[in-house]
């Protein structure tokens, strides 16, 4: 029989068993559809253009009205966000993130499961690795343990440092989803806004042109259409956020501002002057006084396009980047993931999500699914050093529509490497989970002994047979309560879990004791 080939990253995938791609996100799950650009020109006034000077500070009145105005400086003050939905139904479960039984990522699941996750005998957790007789086949750098040879864990390495991966931990969620849909509520950008994190230029940020700004939907209850994402998937759609005018074609950063600032005063000064006239109320001020306050502030912070430029940041691109210049300009999802994260880790965007296509890929082999996985590694492990080259924290979270299974026939090829072939859908292997960067060092989980910290970073579990228990959890069926377990974890990270109900009136996570038992870390920051 003739071997099959692993097919390259982009290339789409064709299954004789599915039925023709008919929307946007059919074609996606198959990697048949490529993100195009739009220019997005969301300015004030359009005062914007190329300056020759590096910045300038705003005059002391006009920071006083910033503040009155609450023009917000750097992501209101929480953590970045960053979700990547891996359309198509990828492995987590197994061959990348590890998942147990009811003690946690350790309490090992039979050989059958394990082989029906892609391991074969030989290779499941608890075998002998002669290249590692310590660990064996089980891999804790980054907190959260991954299967030794997972090729998500592969790219996250290959991108981050080891003192990067010293301040990260993380959490698995084995979470059942429907295989091959959009349907999935499974995008949290609007519960995470609605916990109060904002940016400082827009709120949410995605790689797709839909409701949710990426392939799955977001829950219906959480839906804010004020705060529809932006899309960005590439540098020029970042640099368009700003529309530059003719002001900065004249004078430079500084002297454009300060013109700004004195149409600020002249105006404020005209109000004052129709105080007898008009009724100087809330609508005015916001319109006439906080708008010139913000175009300056805009100009004052953006006038520089290299600002929001991912190529002109030496941290993401060129010698000493986290991508090399030639991997950059020939992979459009390294340039759609530096272009999400540039704004989301310096709290110009609140939350952001990078959609990964063709994810479906149960081809009769391995080495597709291990080139897609790999490359998605790469763009999650870049995201984390970034955070960590501009000492920020961040809250990474990874889904897929679904999952797959094999029938434990082995590929042996180099892009296999000795793995089982991915032949087929299927939910019941399903499993999200999340990564969050501390500069300060790994956060600490929750709970007084081992076994209670065990069960935190995995909340649920799976039966031997590598099924997904669906009484586990509260999230263990329901996608909406995913979502809502994930922003309960990420208000934890705050300090503000005893607001979530406050945030979250609707919520279906019970009571406090049972929202104790799906949190998983200590908080990392408070302010």
């Amino acid at each position: 029989m003739r071997t099959k080939k692993a097919l390259h990253p982009d290339a789409p995938l064709y299954f004789p068993d599915h039925r023709k791609p008919v929307s946007r996100r059919d074609f996606l799950g198959l990697g048949m559809g490529v993100g195009g650009a739009i220019l997005t020109g969301g300015s004030v006034l359009g005062m914007f253009a190329n300056p020759t000077k590096a910045y300038a500070d705003l005059s002391s009145d006009l920071q006083a009205l910033k503040q009155q105005c609450g023009i917000a400086v750097q992501g209101a003050g929480k953590i970045p966000f960053i979700c990547f939905d891996l359309a198509g139904g990828a492995n987590i479960a197994g061959s990348n993130v590890l998942v147990g039984g009811g003690g946690g990522q350790l309490d090992f699941l039979s050989t059958q499961g394990y082989s029906k996750l892609g391991l074969p005998a030989d290779m499941v957790p608890g075998a002998t690795n002669a290249a590692d007789p310590v660990n064996g086949f089980i891999n804790s750098e980054l907190g959260l343990r991954f299967h030794s040879d997972s090729a998500m864990l592969r790219g996250i390495l290959e991108k981050t440092a080891t003192t990067t991966r010293a301040g990260t931990s993380g959490t698995v969620v084995p979470s059942q989803s429907e295989n091959d849909t959009g349907n999935n509520p499974h995008n949290p950008m609007y519960a995470i806004a609605k916990s109060g994190a904002d940016g400082s230029l827009l709120t949410l940020v995605g790689s797709r042109s839909s409701d949710s700004g990426a392939n799955s939907m977001t829950p219906p209850e959480f839906y804010n259409p004020e705060l529809r994402p932006t899309k960005i998937d590439r540098p020029t759609d970042v640099t368009g956020l700003v529309d530059v005018g003719d002001l900065f074609g004249l004078l430079n950063q500084s002297d454009a501002v300060a013109v700004m600032e004195s149409i600020q005063r002249i105006s404020d000064k005209k109000m004052g002057q129709l105080n007898t006239h008009i009724s100087r109320n809330d609508v005015i001020q916001d319109l006439v006084r906080c708008g010139y306050v913000k175009s300056a502030d805009l100009a004052d912070r953006f006038g520089n396009p290299a600002t929001l430029n991912p190529l002109a940041d030496p941290d993401i691109v060129g010698a000493a980047g986290i991508f090399s210049t030639a991997e950059f300009n020939s992979d459009g999802e390294f340039q759609k993931t530096a272009s999400i994260m540039k704004l989301v880790v310096n709290g110009f965007a609140a939350a952001g999500t990078v959609t990964m296509g063709g994810f479906d890929y149960h081809t009769g082999e391995r080495g597709t699914g291990e080139l897609r996985d790999l490359r998605a590694g790469r763009c999650i492990g870049a995201c984390l050093e970034y955070a960590a080259r501009r000492g920020q924290p961040l809250m990474i979270y990874v889904y897929s529509d679904g999952s797959l299974a094999s029938n434990g026939r082995i590929d042996s090829s180099v892009d296999g490497r000795g793995k089982g072939e991915w032949t087929g859908d299927n939910s019941s292997t399903a499993a999200a989970f999340w990564l969050v960067y501390n500069p300060a060092g790994r956060p600490l989980l929750l709970g007084s002994t081992v076994a209670e910290q065990e069960r935190r970073q995995q909340l649920g579990f799976m039966r031997s047979d590598a099924s997904v228990e669906t009484g586990s959890s509260v999230a263990a069926n329901n996608v909406n309560l995913l979502v809502q377990t994930v922003l309960l974890n990420y208000m934890a990270l705050h300090g503000e879990q005893s607001r979530f109900a406050q945030v979250v009136p609707f919520h279906g996570l019970g009571n406090a004791a049972s929202m104790d038992r799906l949190t998983s870390f200590q908080p990392i920051f408070t302010g």
